[in-house]
């Protein structure tokens, strides 16, 4: 009996020391689960269905892309004493303009002595006062007043100025994304069955393709561009380059649809190398998705020297793929991907266009559709990647921002079920509800 009950004791020990490991295992399990469910809820913008741009039934191989066309070269002034005089001259004949209320006179003056002397502190400085309190335009006075702290960090009028403007503008900043957001979210509503959404894709795809090309110089009209696309027949009258820049583009849009699109994962170096091995095609072998082996000049711009380049390239996969990048905002993200990779200029060609399309597929994996780039404002496209040179990146940042906005009005208009979301659906300016800003500055 006593050695009966001694085994049932060791039994129940036993039993009781499995209840314990299961509870704790459970408990364990509890925690892990709770941990993962809170992560998914801190970082559910990256598994936000992505936007897949391609319609059906254009496929095809494509012809050898051409190289692409350098950005027009920005002309340089000498800005000497004489020039400097006149510009300080126009300042105060635009402060005195101010003084008596001549708001329209004075502004002409200050324009004229920015375009004398855009680096002048005292120019910016009294420039983006005088917009701030006659034309209420807060976003370009903080700008001016960056500027003019960039050139000259010291200058005590900006730098109080720019503490005031700054947390206004961010602000600003936020409900342009905010309003962005909204769009989005209700273009991903629409199933994709939804055959306005599947006509609207395919107009959108061609109109993508027509402003990018444009961009470069390509004269290509949108109709041409369509029927490149859908038929592979050439053009009569247009150049093999120009076709080729079309089927080009074409290629690495369904390259990154098809391979990289879904795939929720970091960037890598080769990716980025095989982007560009089909934006530039089999026109150069030896270059196509091979780093730049010579130093380049684009405009005013002269980007880092060639034995530099692996180290920056890797430098910017570190920053691509890390949380503190990931934690912005897909659009202000986006944004910067493009400015960085454009900056460091890695290959000796396709630098432009490799840029926009790592920015886009970033967008579309957070939901977005690839953003159109208007050809018509290219300018303004470049002025602002120069302006992001001189130490502001944020115009760029709203310009993009402006630009995706457009791209989804075009979508919510041609769903007529959501035109709501577009004001003014029977204006001229269906694919803008916010003017881009052409102004001098």
């Amino acid at each position: 009996m006593k050695i009966d009950s001694k085994k049932s004791l060791r039994i129940n020990l036993v039993f009781d020391k499995c209840k314990t490991v299961i509870v704790l295992s459970s408990v364990v399990c509890t925690l892990a689960v709770l941990i993962c469910l809170h992560k998914l809820l801190v970082y559910e913008v990256k598994f936000i269905k992505p936007f897949s741009p391609l319609p059906a039934g254009l496929y095809g191989n494509y012809l050898e892309p051409v190289i692409e066309g350098s950005p027009p070269v920005v002309s340089t002034k000498r800005h000497d004493k004489a020039t400097d005089a006149e510009a300080v001259a126009s300042l105060q004949a635009a402060l005195e303009m101010k003084k008596i209320g001549k708001a329209d006179k004075a502004l002409k003056l200050f324009q004229h002595a920015f375009a004398l002397s855009p680096k002048h502190a005292d120019i910016l400085n009294h420039y983006g006062e005088f917009l701030e309190d006659t034309k209420k335009d807060v976003v370009k006075a903080d700008q001016l007043y960056t500027l003019a702290l960039t050139n000259f960090p010291e200058h005590t009028g900006a730098l109080m100025n720019r503490q005031r403007t700054a947390s206004i503008v961010e602000n600003l900043d936020r409900e342009m994304l905010k309003k962005i957001d909204e769009k989005r979210d209700a273009l991903l509503s629409v199933p994709e069955s939804n055959a306005a959404l599947r006509r609207a894709k395919k107009e959108a795809y061609f109109q993508h393709v027509y402003h990018t090309v444009g961009i470069e110089g390509n004269t290509m009209t949108l109709s041409q561009t369509r029927s490149i696309l859908e038929t592979r027949i050439a053009v009569a009258g247009k150049s093999i380059d120009e076709h080729n820049e079309i089927l080009g583009l074409d290629a690495a849009m369904k390259y990154i649809n098809s391979t990289l699109l879904y795939k929720m994962r970091d960037i890598t170096m080769e990716d980025i190398l095989e982007l560009h091995k089909r934006v530039l095609g089999h026109v150069d072998p030896v270059e196509g998705g091979q780093f730049r082996r010579t130093q380049v000049y684009v405009g005013g711009h002269i980007p880092p020297g060639p034995s530099d380049i692996q180290k920056l390239m890797t430098q910017f996969l570190e920053w691509l793929n890390s949380e503190d990048a990931l934690d912005l905002h897909p659009v202000r993200y986006s944004a910067l991907v493009h400015y960085k990779l454009v900056h460091i200029h890695p290959f000796i060609d396709g630098n432009g266009r490799t840029s926009r399309l790592l920015m886009n597929l970033r967008l579309m994996q957070a939901g977005y559709p690839p953003v159109i780039i208007p050809k018509q404002y290219r300018h303004l496209y470049y002025k602002h990647l120069q302006t992001a040179n001189e130490g502001d990146v944020r115009p760029f940042v709203r310009f993009i921002a402006q630009c995706t906005e457009r791209t989804l009005n075009l979508y919510l208009w041609a769903l007529s079920e959501y035109s709501h979301m577009v004001p003014a659906i029977g204006d001229q300016h269906i694919l803008s509800d916010i003017e881009f800003d052409e102004d001098a500055l």
